[in-house]
């Protein structure tokens, strides 16, 4: 009969290591490189043990957070707007990030489809072909952004 092997366990030593090298940013994989495990292991031991699993996580943002300080603190200077520029293109893309010309955001898309819903409401007389084409750009829009757009075309102005 062949015996199961039983995954190693981390000692408290290779834990802390773990959760230092998580702090400093680094990976859960590139972790368990350092303290000669496999990212399984790391796992294993955090579904066994929430209170490793939570200090896993406050490590990770930890690391998250002191990365966004230093951005902040970076973008208070003028000669490294960039980094302003950065968070702002991560956290409103739609806003703020660049795009190749001729790309619509999905914001502009449902603006399109908004006004030509209105288009058909005006110039088509046969309330029942305009119902039908009215329900098919709503179903258009809900693909678009299904939380935001629920019943936006059909209204009939």
């Amino acid at each position: 009969m062949a015996k199961s092997k039983k995954p190693p366990e981390l000692d408290e030593i290779k834990r802390r290591e773990i959760l230092a090298i998580l702090a400093m940013g680094s990976s859960r994989q590139a972790a368990a490189k350092y303290v000669g495990c496999a990212t399984s292991t790391i796992r294993a031991a955090a579904q066994s043990d929430p209170g490793f699993a939570e200090q896993l996580q406050h490590a990770e943002q930890q690391a998250e957070l002191n990365y966004l300080s230093n951005i902040r603190d970076a973008a208070k200077k003028p000669q490294y707007w960039r980094a302003a520029a950065w968070v702002l293109e991560r956290r409103k893309p739609g806003d703020f990030a660049s795009r190749k010309a001729g790309v619509m955001t999905v914001e502009q898309a449902r603006q399109v489809l908004e006004r030509f819903a209105q288009i058909v409401v005006e110039e088509v007389p046969a309330a029942r072909q305009r119902q039908r084409i009215l329900a098919r750009l709503d179903d258009l829009l809900k693909t678009l952004r299904p939380d935001r757009t629920r019943g936006t075309a059909r209204r009939e102005r």
